[in-house]
């Protein structure tokens, strides 16, 4: 699958095309133990909970996709295993990609998710934001907006082969274009316009791996040495701890990009989903 993702100029295809493919391979409903609501309001997703759990905990996911496509059915696995892991309810945001809509629309789309959840009586001490590749810089421009606006901030984030800087700047772009299995260096830059359009790409919301970080939770990223967005994590992760924010970064060699969201088809996404879980109750006790 992966190596079929590969072959395809993936940046020149059309939206329709890549949402239809991803959609296309998940699940259609919930297992039995796991209870899926859609919400259609201004605010738009799926919740997914742990049939029965009494836990008061909240996750809210955000997918990734490259801005263009992904949505909470195509990312159910991973959200059906990380409520099915921490008992905690994941709402799952289904956030307003491009080409159609720019930045900063998926940025607008999470904090006002942040904030409908804090007007539901969501606790932000037991709150979590998690996210993966184009979502996992989504999560942390959410943090910045978060803390740029002056909300409560949750109680950490956790990340899956996030992708923080749009200006396309990391050396293992070009040097993991051979061991990466999923992406190619040009399927990333070209990727960029069709979310920023003409957008400044250092713009902070845009490339959080600029942002000012003072002030934020704990942090735990997921990345593999193998892909092009390796550095991405890295860099984070070094200036996380440089801007005094608790940063763990766990690095796993020769696997696929967001191999964690493959819960259920790879027993190392179930790892990485189980320490997650553990990072999430550490950070709500």
């Amino acid at each position: 699958m992966t190596a079929t993702f590969k072959s395809k100029p993936i940046h020149l295809l059309p939206a329709k095309v890549l949402r239809d493919g991803a959609e296309a391979v998940a699940p259609d409903k919930a297992p039995n133990d796991i209870e899926l609501v859609k919400i259609d309001e201004d605010v738009k997703g799926e919740w997914h909970g742990c049939a029965g759990s009494q836990n008061d905990a909240t996750i809210l996911y955000l997918h990734g996709g490259g801005y263009v496509f992904g949505s909470p059915k195509s990312h159910r696995a991973v959200t059906f295993a990380l409520a099915r892991e921490t008992g905690s309810p994941v709402f799952s945001l289904d956030y307003r990609m491009g080409p159609e809509h720019l930045f900063p629309a998926a940025v607008d789309d999470a904090v006002a998710a942040y904030r409908w959840l804090l007007n539901q009586g969501r606790d932000p001490s037991r709150l979590v934001i998690g996210g993966d590749s184009a979502g996992g810089g989504l999560a942390v421009a959410l943090l910045l907006s978060i803390k740029e606006n002056s909300l409560p901030m949750p109680a950490g984030a956790f990340l899956y082969s996030p992708w923080t800087d749009l200006t396309v700047s990391g050396e293992s772009i070009v040097a993991n274009e051979i061991t990466d299995a999923m992406f190619k260096a040009e399927y990333i830059s070209g990727g960029v316009k069709r979310y920023l359009g003409d957008g400044d790409p250092k713009h902070p919301l845009a490339s959080p791996l600029f942002g000012d970080h003072r002030g934020l939770p704990s942090v735990l990223t997921f990345a593999s040495t193998s892909e092009v967005l390796l550095d991405d994590s890295i860099r984070l992760h070094d200036k996380l701890k440089r801007a005094g924010v608790a940063s763990e970064l766990v690095l796993e060699e020769g696997l696929i990009h967001v191999w964690p969201i493959f819960a259920g088809r790879f027993p190392e996404a179930m790892t990485a989903i189980r320490k997650t879980a553990e990072f999430i109750r550490n950070q709500i006790t």
